[in-house]
């Protein structure tokens, strides 16, 4: 009994040996690794506001130097400078003596040409009566004439004495022509101002409303008057179309205001129009040389694909999206994109409504490659076009 078992022992140890060199072949084979998974959506659909962007400055619609018109010496000047002032406001007296005593003597000129003309109208009357009984000439009565058309016209000659006095007087106040800041003052009381030539006092700026020049491409001055004609506008609807405003350290565009001229032609050297808004500016926020970004919405386009803007991808032809295709095999398609919407992007070209666009595992997927696909809703940007 003990030889047998001597002999199967070997035996069992043989096939224990081929077993475990079976199992370890087995283990060693190639598997390969199961499709990744990956985000998939589709685009959502959804009317946007397309929008013509630009960068301008702010200018001021009204801003004139105050100049002294008569000569003289400045009396009171009655504002600090940057004061906000109403129109009619008295910024400046220019002492009024000598122009009030040239008044009241252009008034008493008056006077006295007013008697002369009265007296000798009498007379001429008196010589026209006589000359109708035969007592007096023809000549005498032409002389009479001639003298009294003589006053007459010293009469209108002291009426525009005393009208150009008044408004030499008038001069001595300078007045804002209009509401806005009056700027530092560039005289002194006592100062000479206006002798030999016109001497500039301060400058008033207008603050509101205020302009917004920008100028815009020849391709997108065609892309307006598309969007014009789209909406049955006219060029005489111009002042119609809205426009929006931003500060640099703004979010948005949180001033509007509505386009107030265009050029009437292109420039030829930079092939832009220049065009300008008007902005309320109520509150002040815009000054004059301040750089803004503007917009201009160009009507509602209904149906407009948009996806994430992180699922785009860029290289030397140009911009792509990663689309889930026919069987789950990933594939490249070439689109071209529109604005931005809070962090969706408008798709123009280049995909369906159909189309499972990858939105995550972008830098690991590869065109050709399957996938497991993860279905996902992207949400649909925000009416307002947070339209950067």
């Amino acid at each position: 009994m003990l030889f047998v078992s001597l002999r199967i022992a070997p035996a069992a140890g043989l096939f224990a040996v081929v077993a475990l060199m079976s199992a370890c072949s087995q283990e060693n084979a190639y598997v390969p690794p199961p499709p990744p998974k990956i985000d998939v959506a589709l685009p959502v659909k959804q009317t946007v506001t397309p929008y013509l962007e630009a960068t301008g400055s702010a200018a001021a619609v009204n801003t004139t130097p105050l100049v002294a018109r008569v000569s003289g010496f400045i009396q009171e000047i009655d504002y600090k400078d940057g004061d906000e002032v109403k129109a009619g406001t008295r910024l400046f007296l220019i002492e009024q003596a000598s122009y009030q005593l040239a008044l009241e003597q252009a008034q008493a000129g008056q006077g006295s040409a007013d008697a002369s003309a009265k007296q000798s109208g009498a007379d001429l009357k008196r010589q026209q009566e006589l000359l109708s009984q035969k007592i007096i000439s023809q000549s005498t009565l032409d002389q009479s004439a001639a003298a009294a058309d003589v006053d007459i016209a010293k009469q209108k000659q002291s009426a525009v004495d005393v009208e150009q006095a008044q408004l030499n007087l008038s001069y001595t106040e300078v007045k804002a022509p209009f509401a806005g800041i009056v700027g530092a003052r560039q005289v002194s009381i006592g100062q000479l101002v206006g002798a030999g030539s016109a001497t500039t006092l301060a400058t008033i700026v207008q603050l509101a409303p205020i302009n917004v020049n920008f100028n815009v491409s020849e391709q997108d001055v065609l892309r307006i008057r598309a969007a014009m004609a789209k909406r049955g506008m006219t060029s005489q609807d111009l002042k119609k179309i809205p426009v929006e405003v931003g500060l640099q350290n703004e979010t948005g565009y949180p001033h509007k205001g509505m386009l107030d001229y265009a050029a009437p032609e292109v420039t030829a050297t930079t092939g832009t129009l220049a065009v300008r808004a008007e902005l309320p500016n109520d509150d002040r926020a815009l000054l004059p040389g301040y750089f803004v970004r503007v917009r201009v919405p160009l009507g509602e386009e209904p149906d407009m694909l948009l996806v994430p803007d992180r699922a785009i991808g860029s290289d030397q032809r140009g911009r792509y999206l990663l689309v889930a295709g026919k069987d789950d095999v990933v594939e490249e398609r070439p689109v071209e994109i529109g604005q931005l919407v809070g962090t969706l992007r408008v798709i123009s070209k280049g995909i369906t409504a159909e189309d499972r666009v990858l939105v995550s595992g972008l830098l690991t997927a590869v065109p050709g490659q399957k996938i497991e696909p993860q279905v996902k809703t992207l949400e649909a940007a925000q009416a307002d076009g947070a339209a950067q």
